[in-house]
């Protein structure tokens, strides 16, 4: 596996490297980023689906008088198992002295664990059993993904950093287009339309585990782990850190804004466009891959441009603005095309922000040598929380402004913008 590994990626240290000699390595090679924008990708295309369509499938079949509730409470479980499940693994994963690395087990397990999860909820009988399945999926998934950021840090030079951080940018929204795909595709067969996507997440991770010169620590350097180490998983002090705090904040703010739109995106065409309710799947359908498109684009071009000048925060903070300001352009919009237009800048401010973000947060790591896989959990809270926050603010802000769509956009568009201004005390990073 080295071997392969060594004339793959041109350089990287082999599998007796500490976690140290990893700011050491030398520019990788495409074969190595492309299997990994592909195990980025295969994780998507697993785990979008069924949020964005198979869980309320599955719901509306085991219980369709009780739906709505059931689906809320499936999904809002789940994503506090993935609010936890990402720094808890990421702090496990820098602790590994597996003789196969310190990354490669988890990417294996939680490809495997994310496949029975799926499997469970494919064969639920009932939503208690679909409620055990999704949480399984999100804590093997998110085990997964922790492994996967801290690759970043380990294997990628700062030098490319940014145009490998917007290929795993593009991978999102090929995830979710050719998963939703899938499902759709394999509507028929509903242990196909899970189990399929999750075998092809499964190949990908083992691709990427075969070529990966895995770090390996040795048990006399692994670091204790009690309370105030489980504890650390989910904080980092942020005045000693002020950089990662800075930009922590920033993600957090813009996501704010993202969860609004996203969630909110069905009863705004309603209610504010006056779009029938039939058509609403329709033309989501259709924002998402207008969304989508941009998101993949200018995530490779932002990241791209960023390694080129050298900068990550002018493309962050001026991504964070063009998104606020298009948020603005929805608030707004008198018509489904202008809505659409307004969409289309979303993705192509959400990519560069994705890739351009990504880099940044990698630069200003705290103790990146050992701690890489948990404090990118920890970042990750700033991508997840705000999916739960703003659905439970969202209805107080409709409610004291009389119902009122585009005034709740105009409120994301304001946290968007504090987003774009967040960025600016950092310093450790141009």
């Amino acid at each position: 596996m080295d071997d392969v590994a060594e004339t793959a990626i041109r350089g990287f240290p082999q599998g007796g490297a500490t976690a140290a000699a990893a700011s050491h390595v030398r520019p990788i090679g495409w074969l190595f980023t492309t299997v990994y924008g592909m195990a980025y990708t295969g994780l998507w295309m697993a785990l979008l689906p069924p949020i964005l369509v198979g869980l309320a499938m599955r719901v509306r079949v085991l219980a369709p008088a009780h739906a709505t509730g059931s689906l809320s409470l499936v999904a809002g479980v789940g994503a506090l198992m993935a609010l936890f499940g990402n720094p808890f693994f990421g702090r496990l994963s820098d602790r590994t002295t597996s003789r196969l690395g310190m990354r490669r087990p988890w990417l294996i397990a939680g490809a495997l664990g994310g496949a029975v999860g799926l499997a469970v909820i494919a064969t639920a009988a009932s939503i208690s059993q679909l409620l055990v399945g999704w949480c399984i999926t999100q804590l093997a998934y998110n085990a997964e993904l922790a492994a996967l950021a801290a690759i970043l840090a380990d294997q990628v030079p700062a030098s490319q950093r940014g145009t490998v951080s917007g290929i795993v940018g593009i991978s999102l929204p090929a995830g979710m287009i050719g998963g939703t795909f899938l499902v759709q595709a394999l509507a028929d067969s509903t242990r196909a339309a899970f189990l399929l996507p999750a075998a092809i997440a499964l190949a990908c991770a083992l691709v990427l585990a075969w070529v990966l010169p895995d770090q390996h620590l040795a048990t006399a350097q692994r670091p204790r782990y009690g309370w105030r180490e489980f504890i650390g998983s989910y904080w980092i002090n942020p005045r000693r850190f002020p950089d990662f705090a800075w930009t922590w904040g920033s993600r957090f703010l813009l996501f704010a804004g993202v969860a609004v739109l996203m969630t909110y995106q069905g009863f705004y065409l309603i209610h504010h466009l006056g779009c029938a309710p039939a058509e609403v799947p329709r033309r989501i359908f259709l924002s998402t891959l207008v969304q989508s498109c941009a998101v993949a684009i200018f995530s490779a071009l932002g990241g791209s441009l960023s390694d080129v000048f050298g900068r990550r925060k002018v493309f962050v903070s001026g991504a964070a603005l063009v998104y606020a300001v298009a948020l603005l352009m929805i608030a707004f919009a008198a018509s489904y095309p202008w809505f659409l237009a307004g969409m289309a800048i979303t993705g192509a401010a959400q990519g560069v922000y994705l890739a351009a973000g990504l880099a940044l947060v990698t630069d200003v790591l705290p103790q990146r040598e050992t701690h890489a896989a948990g404090n990118l959990g920890i970042f990750n809270i700033a991508n997840v929380m705000p999916q739960s926050l703003m659905p439970a603010m969202a209805p107080v802000i409709l409610w004291m402004s009389g119902g009122s769509y585009a005034v709740l956009f105009v409120v994301a568009a304001v946290l968007v913008m504090l987003s774009a201004w967040a960025i600016s005390p950092v310093r450790g990073v141009r």
